[in-house]
């Protein structure tokens, strides 16, 4: 490309490709001052990182502040993680940050996420365990340092709110090496007592340091295993700390957890009028109903003349009695005239009837009865039964029938 005549384009995009090709300028860590920082609208944050003798351009798009643990500042010292680029429209070489950190606590920020992790995996963070905070609780405890403006803004917040407030203290470092154990202590002494219904562990914004107390592993726990729901409210908005990931409810800033502890007064009576207005009209209709009701029960015949109902229902009685005794009597009738004809039927089949008209019937010797000629012989001694006794006769012949 000798010679070659560019445009002012080509020649920043050829620039900035090869920036971006650049093994070194495509993971940049640099270090330096935070000047003229300022955040737009949009999300994204423009300014300058400065040492003693230059500036660079810098810009931190919206999508990755999330990744940020501290508010940026004019004045702040920092590691800035990023790639060199050019911007093609002005041809300004600027670094675009994906990551920065306060100066000085890299190790802390390794050791957090260390931590972090390991509470993760361990299920300290699971949103099952997280208890629910009371809607309108009897007594507030509050772990933080009595000095400062942190408890005196809780205070604030929950006189504007709902002055009614109860809230007990108690007095812990928020800040150093025995910060910890006294958190610790204050958060188990307010989790023993009975009319503590939540718990705020609170301070004010910081640096990392400031706040590292907060990421004790043994406080982390003490949160997760309390019986009373623990709001974290530690730092500012864009801070995080093992306390907040451990507690029930996290709180950008210790204000807005008296914000979310406590609900408007105002709001509360409101609704109360509200569900008064409406248990009223629900149960004034609910009377009207039963009231109609009772007015068509107590005009109905049956009881404004409960003797007419008890003759009507003797008479209706006394029908069915008669109905039955008719039916019983046919049925009666109709039994005998069958046995009458039964009976005829038998007595006409009776032996003894046609013995009575002259009839008589024979047995043989072995008491069987001779219906043919060839059941006796000549000579054999017979029976013959007439309808008044029995005559001995002896066979002197038989002559069976022609035909």
């Amino acid at each position: 490309m000798d010679n070659a005549v560019f445009s002012v384009s080509d020649l920043n995009e050829y620039v900035s490709t090869l920036l971006s090709s650049d093994n070194v300028l495509c993971q940049l860590c640099v270090k330096g001052e935070i000047s003229g920082y300022k955040r737009y609208p949009s999300g994204h944050a423009y300014f300058q990182l400065k040492d003693e003798r230059a500036a660079v351009s810098c810009v931190i798009f919206k999508g990755n502040f999330q990744r940020l643990a501290f508010a940026p500042e004019n004045g702040m010292k920092v590691l800035l993680f990023g790639r060199a680029a050019l911007y093609g429209v002005d041809g300004k070489f600027q670094i675009i940050g994906s990551f920065m950190q306060e100066e000085g606590q890299g190790e802390l920020f390794k050791q957090f996420e260390l931590l972090k992790q390991k509470m993760m995996a361990d299920g300290l963070f699971d949103a099952e365990h997280k208890k629910p905070i009371p809607f309108l609780p009897r007594r507030i405890g509050v772990v933080s340092s009595p000095k400062g403006a942190v408890i005196q803004d809780i205070i604030n917040v929950l006189t504007r709110r709902f002055p009614n407030f109860d809230l007990l203290l108690y007095p812990s470092a928020v800040q150093g090496k025995e910060a910890s154990a006294e958190l610790i202590r204050g958060i188990r002494t307010l989790d023993a007592r009975e009319d503590i219904d939540v718990i705020i562990v609170a301070r004010g914004g910081g640096s990392m340091e400031d706040l590292w107390c907060f990421n004790d592993e043994a406080l982390g726990r003490t949160i997760y295993e309390a019986n009373t729901p623990i709001i974290s409210a530690v730092g500012h908005e864009t801070d995080y700390t093992i306390c907040d990931f451990c507690a029930d409810l996290r709180a950008p800033t210790p204000s807005a957890a008296a914000e979310l502890v406590m609900p408007n007064k105002e709001d509360v009576l409101q609704r109360l009028l509200k569900l008064r207005s409406d248990l009223k009209s629900a149960t004034s209709q609910m009377l009207r109903m039963k009231s109609h009701k009772l007015d068509l029960l107590s005009q109905h015949r049956a009881l404004m003349l409960p003797s007419v109902r008890i003759q009507n229902e003797l008479q209706r009685c006394d029908q069915m009695t008669e109905k039955m005794k008719a039916g019983l009597e046919r049925k009666l009738s109709f039994y005998r005239e069958g046995l009458s004809s039964d009976l005829a039927k038998i007595e006409a089949l009776n032996p003894m009837s046609v013995l009575l008209r002259g009839y008589s019937y024979v047995t043989d010797e072995r008491s069987k009865t001779v219906d043919s000629v060839n059941c006796v012989n000549i000579d054999e001694t017979i029976t013959i039964h007439v309808a008044d006794g029995v005559l001995g006769a002896k066979v002197v012949s038989k002559k069976e029938k022609e035909g």
